[in-house]
């Protein structure tokens, strides 16, 4: 691997140093007087959230970009402390509000790792199921917004079409569209609704049309290729130096994703590629997205080919110590009236220990930490939050920049303020 400007020699080794993350400005040139300080957000709307960054311009030239954090403050990670394990599901899936599954995913893997916990084959690939979906939605999200800010605002209207397509099959199965806490430790809330399947099948066969669809607006189109190419770049080193993963890491030439690296649920079982393209640009960091939405389709539609194959079967454990007895027992059952009664109100205790999960996310490693005392509560919640690192490389992406490409290059970090603040 090429050694990243200012790497260190370290016991014979050369390690790549991070490279900073404040672009620092010129002082000759705010002696001549000749920079303008203006703040983007953190209110206004092509931030991509309540981001406040401080820009220096020479011109039309930045020379100089910090970004400013913490208006989107909620303390999640300290309130989960704060609830039962069994509470705490709710809260993960609002700190990335747009890859929401992904996030209630890694909390309940956290939770299942610390009790050894086996989880039934169909809860597993339903949880797959949903988060393939949940990544294209995340995606269209993106999508979206980034070409609207461009200009292009018919991908905005297309994009959002699918991305209900989506929320439909969500509502169907836990009867909201998002923050659907249908992720419980052990498995799945409630079985697979009937019904399902079908208007799956029909997703599955109408995405890749609309994705071809994207790129025929947007891949030859001039002016899209003007302001995405060349613009924005992240050297492979920098990215590695900077701790970027995902579709940022991807788009710089690193080949590494946790579904092919370290599986978790049944991604070993699965045939899917891994999206990298080389340039480091707005550009490739597009196209790694636009690809991951046609293999996240693919790996729906072998999601569907094993899960209609079991009906009838378990989708959660049966261990009631951790687990909601069935609900047509609550009527005959004391025994399973108390469970119920001691689930809700108490929680279940987690023996003690400590566990680091991480999974692919739509925006890259999401991880939790979480330790447990032995009781109903967490002792630490801790996220890996993908978004605040993404954020870390902006302005490394901003050297050598116009004002016009800020947007563009912020954009394509994709970070998602809530996952940043936590």
């Amino acid at each position: 691997m090429a050694v990243a400007p200012g790497a260190r020699i370290y016991e014979g080794t050369r390690i790549p140093f991070p490279t900073p993350t404040v672009l620092q400005l010129d002082e000759r040139l705010r002696e001549r007087g000749d920079i303008l300080q203006i703040n983007f957000g953190p209110n206004h709307p092509s931030t991509h959230g309540v981001l406040r960054l401080i820009v220096d311009l020479s011109g039309e030239e930045v020379v100089g970009l910090s970004a400013v954090i913490g208006y989107l403050h909620t303390g999640f990670e300290k309130s989960m402390e704060q609830k039962t394990w069994w509470k705490g599901i709710t809260y993960p899936e609002r700190i990335d509000y747009v890859g929401f599954q992904n996030n209630e995913l890694v909390f309940v893997l956290a939770i299942e790792k610390l009790l050894e916990l086996e989880v039934p084959e169909k809860a597993t690939w339903m949880r797959m199921l949903l988060c393939e979906l949940n990544r294209i939605h995340s995606h269209l999200v993106f999508l979206g917004t980034a070409a609207l800010e461009l200009g292009a605002i018919s991908m905005f209207w297309y994009c959002f079409r699918e991305r209900d397509l989506i929320l439909d099959l969500v509502e169907m199965v836990c009867g909201t569209r998002m923050h659907t806490r249908y992720f419980q430790t052990g498995g799945l809330a409630e079985d697979v609704p009937i019904g399902f399947y079908p208007q799956a099948r029909e997703f599955v066969e109408w995405m890749p049309k609309a994705i071809d669809d994207y790129e025929r607006l947007l891949s030859s189109n001039e002016i899209w290729l003007e302001r995405t190419r060349g613009i924005g770049l992240l050297s492979g080193d920098d990215a590695i130096a900077l701790g970027q993963s995902g579709p940022v890491l991807r788009a710089s030439g690193a080949d590494w994703d946790l579904r092919k690296a370290e599986p978790y649920l049944a991604y070993d079982q699965v045939q899917f590629d891994v999206p990298v393209y080389p340039n480091g640009d707005v550009y490739d960091r597009y196209k790694v997205r636009v690809d991951e939405m046609r293999e996240s389709t693919r790996i729906v539609e072998q999601c569907l080919d094993r899960l209609e194959g079991m009906e009838g079967q378990p989708w959660i454990a049966d261990d009631r110590k951790v687990v909601l007895p069935p609900r047509h027992e609550l009527h005959t059952s004391m025994e399973s009236l108390i469970h119920h009664f001691k689930i809700v109100t108490e929680g279940y205790r987690v023996p003690e220990g400590e566990v680091y999960v991480a999974i692919e996310s739509p925006r890259g490693e999401s991880g939790c930490y979480v330790v447990s005392d032995g009781g109903a509560k967490p002792w630490r919640v801790k996220f890996r939050a993908p978004s605040f690192v993404a954020l870390e490389a902006t302005a490394t992406c901003m050297r050598d920049a116009l004002v016009a490409d800020l947007i563009a290059i912020v954009g394509s970090l994709d970070s998602v303020m809530g996952d940043t603040d936590r």
